[in-house]
């Protein structure tokens, strides 16, 4: 049975409508980005606004020697008191995006979760490759416990989360806040995170339809930023967490992700080992979907139980542990 066979029906259809070849083309990266863009805007465009929450932007300083770090804080306009936060970092493969894309999620999350929400602008590979774009993420966290007073926000319930490259990149980020011990996150929400360079999975091998992020485009990103192909030595852990040896002693952690995903088997094993080094960890593999398929099929049944799982999720590990 081929990729196309096994989707969702709903979800099939709206892959059937997508354009033959979107794969990535990192020697075209300023079109795949604008190709980015252009998509996601496509998606949000006749969705009515969230009302009800402010945005305004703040500059964190950088890692020494690194520029300014822009940080994007949504706050409820009837905030009273003082409430968790979601500190996210948007996706795009660690090469594209940016945080309009993720601005109508935002304030739909700090509506309907009760918090604060910061949405981090990291510099993107290849110009930036890595360790920039995570160490631009910690700059931004950093200043976001230490502003936390000014925004209300309670610093023992920040969580941490993101999508696709976000996801790896959140996934990185808990382990170096771990190692670090300068700040203490609660909660790490990664969403079909983007984890493990070495691309030698199942899965990683199934999923080519080039309207999908595939095997091609995954090479071609993990490349960009690492500076050089992916699966070789010395890989950071910061860089793709699944390279980790210690998962201990990380904050909980909640993976959903599709079962036609190409990072499916990646993120199986990587909550499987969250689980065997005692991390609370809950995982929801959902069936007949691709990578994204929330974003490009959001009435889809499957993708209304995925956003209803991932808010009742982030609503628990914000709230349900309050001191």
């Amino acid at each position: 049975m081929n990729f196309i066979d096994q989707l969702d029906p709903e979800l099939r259809a709206v892959v059937e409508k997508l354009p033959p070849d979107r794969s990535l083309d990192i020697s075209k990266i300023e079109a795949a980005r604008a190709n980015m863009k252009k998509m996601m805007a496509a998606a949000l465009e006749k969705l009515p606004p969230v009302e009800g929450v402010s945005s305004q932007d703040h500059f964190a300083p950088g890692a020494q020697g690194a520029p300014a770090v822009r940080v994007r804080l949504y706050r409820p306009d009837d905030q009273r008191s003082k409430l968790p936060a979601l500190y996210w970092i948007h996706g795009g493969g660690y090469v594209m995006g940016d945080i309009e894309q993720d601005d109508r999620l935002m304030k739909q999350l700090v509506k309907r979760i009760g918090c604060v929400a910061a949405s981090v602008d990291y510099r993107l590979a290849p110009e930036h490759p890595f360790p920039a774009p995570v160490e631009d993420c910690y700059a931004g966290l950093k200043w976001l416990f230490a502003h936390a007073d000014e925004f209300h926000v309670d610093p023992s319930r920040i969580a941490i989360g993101g999508a696709s490259g976000g996801g790896g990149l959140a996934a990185g980020l808990a382990l170096l806040v771990r190692d670090r011990g300068e700040v203490r996150v609660a909660f790490q929400l990664l969403i079909y995170p983007m984890i493990d360079d070495r691309n030698v999975t199942p899965a990683s091998y199934a999923i080519t339809d080039p309207r999908m992020w595939n095997r091609t485009s995954n090479r071609l990103a993990w490349r960009a930023y690492l500076g050089r192909d992916g699966g070789g030595a010395d890989v950071s852990p910061y860089a793709a967490a699944a390279r980790a040896t210690d998962l201990t002693n990380l904050p909980p952690a909640y993976i959903p992700v599709g079962a036609l995903d190409l990072f499916v088997d990646e993120n199986i094993e990587y909550a499987q080992r969250l689980i065997q080094a005692g991390v609370p960890t809950e995982l929801h593999v959902y069936p007949g979907a691709f990578h994204g398929f929330d974003v490009f099929a959001p009435s889809a049944r499957v993708s209304k139980r995925f956003k209803a799982d991932r808010d009742d999720a982030l609503r628990r590990a914000l709230h349900d542990h309050a001191k």
